[in-house]
């Protein structure tokens, strides 16, 4: 079976509610669950099966010569694909999960959850650095909050 094929397929319906449906009430609850890199990672697993003797001992003992044959071939490169698939989809609904806390509008999210399939070391710093700019919703009420008591918390002392 080609898992190489199979892989991003298995990830799209996720990245597509977070997406392009990002304010439905559906997609909060599915994106939720940590579970959504499953499917993805029984293609990673189904592809390094066959080669899980090899692949183990390689990566218990890496060298770049065994890296390079052993991710050249076809089960080897399926795997990791499948691995930086669920990897991305993992970063990206913890992106989507933050971004909702902190009321990151999905016209900016949108895009770089897109960037972040394509490229997503690149997504992942932007996203830290646009983070900064955003408190999450709870800590900015008790900000607020904390704001308008410190004045009579000072008289009652």
């Amino acid at each position: 079976m080609n898992w190489f094929a199979i892989a991003f397929p298995l990830t799209v319906p996720f990245w597509a509610l977070m997406i392009l449906l990002p304010k439905w009430g559906r997609t909060s609850r599915i994106v939720a669950s940590p579970l959504i890199v499953l499917p993805v990672l029984v293609a990673y697993f189904a592809a390094v099966a066959p080669i899980l003797p090899d692949f183990a001992a390689e990566m218990l003992n890496p060298d770049l010569d065994g890296v390079r044959t052993l991710l050249s071939s076809d089960a080897g490169t399926s795997a990791v694909w499948a691995q930086v698939l669920a990897w991305d989809l993992f970063i990206g609904r913890w992106m989507y999960l933050d971004s909702r806390a902190r009321n990151i509008p999905s016209l900016i999210m949108s895009p770089l959850l897109v960037l972040t399939i394509l490229l997503s070391p690149f997504a992942v710093v932007i996203y830290l650095g646009l983070r900064a700019f955003y408190q999450p919703a709870e800590e900015s009420a008790g900000q607020s909050a904390g704001k308008t008591q410190e004045p009579a918390e000072q008289a009652a002392t």
